[in-house]
């Protein structure tokens, strides 16, 4: 069986990913969900290394990326030599590419703008019941807001720095109602920089929390045959 690395994004933790790891662990697969470091010094060398001390000598990887997570999986992919990357309505940096720069050179804002006044303002909306965890179950938000942390790291400013995407197989799951990176702007997305054709799950941008067994499912489905 493999081993799932799963990188949560911004502001979460690793909790965000265990109704998952439950999923997956049920299924005979070892699973390692780490918080990344906080705090204001907090750089990609650090993200990496605390997914990397934290996996220790595990083997037959897997690595999952969600949301800012798509920025660091491919770091920790590159390092361990993991046999399939996975990214979760993630963002998906090019070489050089800082988190601050992403939205500007991608179109992110001008897509959300553009989706925001289509459904009436859910897009982007401020109050993150609303604009993030509208199909997670109420507790599991609440307790979701009770665990978020800010991350004021220079990882934001910092250009990613990986030359290329790693000579991994890559798959992307598209969240077709998420309400942060709108589906048509990460169709688009995936394929520009990646070359790979997403799959589609209805589900928002907390997908981890509110279908984690369609989730679980579904990356089962990539290694199936392998």
């Amino acid at each position: 069986m493999s081993t799932y690395v799963l990188i949560h994004g911004g502001g979460d933790v690793g909790w965000s990913w265990h109704l998952v790891a439950a999923e997956l662990s049920s299924r005979g697969h070892d699973v390692v969900a780490p918080d990344l470091p906080g705090g204001e010094t907090a750089t990609f060398a650090d993200y990496t290394g605390a997914v990397i001390e934290a996996v220790g000598d595990r083997r037959d990887l897997i690595v999952v990326g969600h949301s800012f997570g798509g920025y660091v999986a491919p770091l920790v992919a590159d390092r361990l030599g993991a046999g399939l990357l996975i990214l979760v309505a993630a963002m998906i940096p090019a070489p050089g590419e800082s988190p601050a720069e992403w939205g500007r050179n991608t179109g992110w804002g001008e897509a959300a703008r553009a989706q925001a006044a289509r459904d009436g303002g859910l897009t982007g909306h401020a109050d993150p019941y609303v604009g993030f965890l509208h199909d997670v179950p109420r507790a599991l938000a609440d307790e979701a807001m009770r665990r978020e942390r800010d991350h004021p790291s220079p990882g934001m400013t910092q250009p990613w720095p990986l030359r290329a995407w790693p000579d991994i197989p890559t798959r992307f799951v598209l969240c077709t109602e998420d309400r942060c990176f709108p589906a048509d702007f990460l169709r688009g997305l995936a394929i520009e920089r990646l070359g790979v054709v997403p799959d589609e799950i209805a589900a928002g941008h907390c997908v981890p929390l509110s279908r984690p067994r369609e989730l679980a499912a579904l990356f089962e489905s990539y290694t199936s045959g392998r």
